[in-house]
């Protein structure tokens, strides 16, 4: 007869961010790159990173500041795009093009459209859908 664990449901009282700063401060590094080859302006480039573009502006010219949790989870969502993409184009140029691309699993809009809408679900979106067609999870 199999035998039931007891669930352990104490609360633990303190979790650790799962990126640190300096790691958030290497994806923007690699996210400004990524912007570049998505030829971004950097009004796009502030939107997906939801801050002011004044802000960017200074980030882009001085490195990253402290960087909030949401802006963490938006910078490593970012690079989960651009990982997928590199999986499932051979070709990093077909991967640069396919973000600006119509695209009828949004609805005719672009990859680019959708994470345009600011919010941080609008990238994970793309993540999510870009992960089910490379075959991860």
């Amino acid at each position: 007869m199999l035998a039931l664990q007891p669930v352990d449901t104490a609360v633990t009282a303190f979790r650790p961010d799962p990126i640190t700063q300096d790691e958030a401060a290497a994806m923007f590094r690699a996210v400004l790159n990524l912007f570049g080859k998505w030829e971004l302006t950097d009004e796009q480039a502030a939107t997906l990173l939801d801050m002011p573009v004044r802000s960017y502006r200074r980030w882009k010219a001085e490195g990253p500041g402290r960087v909030s949790r949401d802006g963490r989870a938006r910078l490593s969502n970012l690079m989960g795009i651009h990982k997928a993409l590199r999986i499932i184009f051979s070709e990093a140029t077909r991967g640069y093009a396919w973000i600006r691309s119509a695209n009828d699993a949004f609805g005719g809009s672009s990859a680019l459209d959708v994470m345009l809408g600011g919010e941080l679900t609008d990238i994970m979106g793309v993540r999510r859908y870009l992960d089910a067609e490379r075959g991860g999870w």
